[in-house]
């Protein structure tokens, strides 16, 4: 429809002169009231070619030809939006249009094809993944699927360092422990690894070699081992929510192929990187930074942004044309020395995106569950889904905007009534696969013609216009990053499509108006699959 009326505007508009610059957009309006879409292209207009915009909002609806099986009324409202209502005629076209879209309703091609990376989760293998690792892995996941069902080509990417100083420890907390069941005596360093997990990965190494790793340095076995068993964990929890990576990059490749040196080269030669206090120092000023940046410490370590720097580059140059880095909220006051790093080499920043997500507070009968990786006092996210199924975990991780601190309160995601949001949901595509199930023992060819003038009832208008809605909602929300919009969305749906239930009776002894409403059930149906196969949560049949 907005196809329709963009078109039908911008004719109008060339007809009374107004310059082609001048592009319709549309929204929709706040209030039911005032219609299905409006539009301020008059006052938009009206400010560039200086006349009243409620003089030109009425001659604009002068010279509209709309076709009225589609449009009910279109009229001015406030200082010259142009306000359209839809017949319900077109809505209930909309049904057709859903039921024979099936699995596909709602899928677009806005993104062109355009080669995107996703890079999400890049924990280092230190340790089981947490709930706030889950938050921005179920963000992340969902963030490509809304990508891939808008037309874009999506790589998945996870990047990690299995070196440096946290993977020493973690090796050096896995022989320590190690010793410890051979009998030794040790004094365990406070801020070493002490889950339970180094244990379980100790007591692995003394079952296969005995007491023969006693003299093995930490870096060896010990660190492989650990890398290897928590990686494999990693990966396997990350499959029980539904999220499965197509690249994993190590960091250490950036060493090996000389790009991190190349980045400190091509900044020397920029005269944008400089030595002072034994450092080597980036020149952030020079693009917007408050000061300038250690990328090398005078240890001759390098700081995460030389690699950081590196690493985008590396994405560039494997031709992604659009690179979407998810982070969590230790990353936001970070971030932008990246960007500024790959400005000063050259590279469009622009095409970089950084979602930041907020922590995660999982509240358990009232209390706050304090989390530490390294004191293992915290719930991991497989201990999350065992308690609550991955169902709820991904809804709950996705129901707030990832701007806002997430309480995740386990008490409502063990709930099996409407009180929890996926139930509520989950319930409402059951129920509609009964009563499908119900017609067709009642011998209803729910796949026979039906006459949709029939739904012409208050609940049964609404529920269609949300319907309708599905597709533009899933543009939107790939287009802001903001998948919680269409968990909202899809909670909507099924508050209308159970108000629309216990308002009328599908399978009555009308078999006219028994086809109709089924052909509605098959609709919503479809749309709340759809939604679900984006937000990655099971399209049940029964409950």
């Amino acid at each position: 429809m907005k196809q329709y009326l963009k078109a039908q505007l911008l004719g109008t508009l060339k007809s009374l002169g107004v310059p082609e610059n001048i592009v319709p957009s549309f929204e929709k309006p706040r209030i039911a009231a005032h219609g299905d879409l409006t539009t301020n292209v008059a006052m938009v207009a009206a400010k560039q070619i200086r006349t009243n915009p409620r003089q030109l909002a009425q001659k604009i609806l002068e010279g509209l030809k709309l076709d009225g099986t589609l449009i009910d009324k279109a009229e001015i409202a406030g200082p010259g939006f142009i306000n359209f209502h839809f017949t319900d005629k077109y809505y209930q076209a909309q049904l057709e249009v859903i039921i024979r879209g099936g699995k596909q309703f709602g899928k677009a091609d806005i993104g062109k094809r355009l080669k995107t990376q996703v890079e999400f989760v890049s924990a280092n293998p230190t340790g089981p993944l947490t709930v706030g690792h889950g938050r921005g892995a179920v963000y992340g996941d969902t963030i490509a699927r809304l990508l891939e069902w808008t037309g874009y080509d999506v790589t998945r990417e996870y990047y990690f360092n299995n070196a440096g100083r946290q993977m020493r420890i973690l090796g050096d907390s896995v022989r320590l422990r190690y010793l410890e069941l051979l009998g030794e005596k040790i004094e365990f360093p406070e801020d070493y690894y002490q889950g339970e997990y180094i244990k379980d990965i100790a007591q692995y190494l003394k079952d296969q070699h005995g007491n023969g790793l006693q003299n093995e340095p930490a870096e060896g076995i010990f660190k492989r081992q650990a890398e290897q068993e928590i990686f494999d964990d990693i990966k396997n929890t990350l499959e029980r929510i539904g999220v499965k990576h197509d690249v994993f990059f190590n960091e250490n490749t950036l060493y090996e192929t000389g790009q991190v040196k190349e980045v400190i080269e091509e900044l020397r030669k920029k005269d944008l990187a400089y030595d002072q206090d034994g450092a080597v120092w980036f020149k952030a000023t020079a693009f917007g930074g408050e000061k300038d940046k250690v990328i090398v410490k005078a240890t001759g370590e390098p700081t995460y942004r030389l690699p950081d720097i590196a690493y985008h580059i590396d994405k560039f140059k494997r031709g992604f044309d659009f690179i979407i880095d998810v982070l969590g909220a230790d990353h936001v006051a970070t971030y932008p020395d990246v960007l500024a790093g790959l400005q000063a080499l050259g590279y469009d920043s622009s095409k970089v995106k950084v979602p930041i997500h907020q922590f995660v507070t999982i509240i358990q009968e009232g209390e706050v569950v304090k989390m530490s990786t390294r004191k293992a006092n915290f719930i991991t996210l497989d201990e999350l889904i065992d308690e609550a199924g991955s169902d709820v975990v991904r809804y709950f991780f996705l129901m707030r905007g990832i701007g806002s601190h997430l309480n995740f309160d386990l008490k409502l995601a063990k709930e099996q009534s409407e009180e929890n949001p996926v139930y509520y949901l989950q319930y409402a595509h059951a129920r509609i696969a009964s009563i499908i199930r119900l017609a067709e023992s009642k011998g209803v060819d729910v796949n026979k013609s039906y006459d949709l003038s029939l739904l012409n009832q208050t609940e049964e208008i609404s529920l269609m216009k949300l319907l309708s809605q599905f597709p533009d909602m899933v543009e939107s929300c790939a287009v802001t990053y903001e998948p919680h919009r269409l968990a909202e969305y899809l909670h909507d749906i099924a508050g209308s499509y159970h108000k629309f239930y216990h308002e009328h009776r599908v399978v009555g002894e009308d078999l006219n108006l028994t086809a109709a409403r089924i052909a509605l059930c098959l609709a919503t149906k479809t749309v709340l699959a759809n939604g679900f196969a984006i937000l990655g949560i099971n399209a049940p049949e029964k409950m």
